[in-house]
């Protein structure tokens, strides 16, 4: 008798774990079942917005509804930090609709997503230094803003990517001096000095440019090079931090 309780009771739990959003959602008119994600989306509740957003896509994925069902789900997906998830769907609607009257917007989202995995909510909330974090979401999302420009400079997303591009330099450029500061830490003078004159070639008009005039000071120091020990010196005193 118990070992067919246990048996029940593990059936059950493997129903339960096997079944999805889909399952769960009634079978009803793809205009109401629109309707009702609408709602949830206008409530900002992204869990039911997205229940039934995916239960649209899945049940008429070539419906009325498939190519805004997919819009959607990208913004919700976005709004409930599935990034990948939303990433995922970014590029399946691309490749779908590459001519899409939205494709500027979808591309606008891509950065964002992209900037989004740059984020960490422990970090920001306990304020972490996080420059010398990995920045390649940083880079993606730079790259999205900047096709964004390219393609479409009329957007009604372009100065949005602009702004959100300056301050995407400035991460970037953080993350090279923490790392240039990370070489000279190990005595790695011509790393270091090599780190730094990249910096400045790529992100001249940067806070984390002018703050890697001192660091590339310090090694050429080290390594006793007085022509570029005064050429640096020099510089600093043109561009004071």
């Amino acid at each position: 008798m118990k070992r067919l309780t246990i048996s029940s009771l593990l059936a059950v739990s493997l129903l339960v774990g096997c079944s999805s959003s889909d399952d769960v959602i009634p079978d009803i008119p793809p205009s109401e079942l629109y309707a009702q994600a609408q709602v949830s989306l206008q409530a900002g509740n992204w869990t039911s917005a997205i229940e039934r957003l995916e239960a649209l896509d899945s049940r008429y994925p070539f419906g009325a509804y498939s190519e805004q069902v997919q819009l959607d789900l990208i913004y919700v997906y976005y709004k409930n930090d599935d990034l990948a998830l939303g990433l995922a769907t970014i590029e399946r609607f691309t490749r779908l609709n590459p001519t899409h009257p939205k494709a500027d917007w979808v591309l606008y989202m891509r950065g964002l997503t992209h900037m989004a995995q740059d984020r960490s909510f422990m970090h920001d909330l306990f304020r972490v230094d996080r420059s010398d974090r990995d920045p390649e979401p940083a880079r993606s999302a730079f790259k999205d803003f900047k096709r964004l420009l390219e393609r479409y400079p009329n957007s009604l997303y372009a100065e949005d990517a602009q702004t959100r591009m300056y301050a995407l330099k400035n991460r970037l450029a953080d993350y090279e001096l923490a790392t240039a500061d990370f070489y000279l830490r190990r005595e790695a003078w011509i790393s270091t000095i090599n780190r730094c004159q990249e910096l400045q070639r790529t992100y001249p008009d940067t806070e984390a440019a002018r703050k890697s005039l001192t660091i590339m000071l310090s090694a050429y120091k080290e390594l006793k090079l007085e022509d570029a020990i005064k050429r640096t010196e020099e510089l600093i005193a043109l561009n004071p931090q």
